[in-house]
């Protein structure tokens, strides 16, 4: 077993390399990508340094462990909701601080507002049809409203 930690070559570490980036594609999860990216620079350094083979699995530990924050970092940056379009999966706050006409009046706290296509319920203080309401609050479908 140790013969072939020996023979443990640069071109080894880059198929090994390539290898987990192909199985990446095959379980998507960007784990293996790092560790991809780790054992192709250790066999990178390989070509320069010819290091012996408990210096290079100590290096794909180095690289391994060092890709954890490195990714970390780099999903923390993306994790952002688009510039473009922020109320993205959130339909109803994007809806808060605009006036539309009341459908139907709000009695005992409930009414309806239409909304582009779309009839919402809404709650607030009992407001004849017709009026002008402004959306001042948006929990998931319920919208609530003063008096615009």
């Amino acid at each position: 077993m140790t013969e072939i930690f020996y023979t443990l070559g640069n071109w080894n570490w880059l198929i090994f390399g390539f290898v987990l980036m192909a199985l990446e594609l095959l379980a998507p999860g960007v784990f293996m990508f790092w560790l991809g990216l780790a054992a192709l620079l250790v066999g990178l350094l390989s070509f320069a340094l010819s290091p012996s083979w408990q210096t290079q699995f100590l290096m794909f530990a180095v690289f391994a462990v060092a890709a954890v924050p490195l990714w970390r970092r780099v999903a923390r940056s993306n994790s952002g909701v688009s510039r473009s379009n922020p109320f993205l999966n959130k339909r109803t706050d994007a809806l808060v601080g605009r006036v539309f006409t009341l459908e139907k009046p709000i009695i005992d706290g409930s009414g309806t507002v239409k909304i582009d296509d779309t009839i919402w319920r809404v709650a607030g203080p009992d407001t004849p049809a017709g009026s002008r309401v402004r959306i001042v609050q948006a929990d998931g479908a319920s919208l609530t409203v003063a008096a615009a």
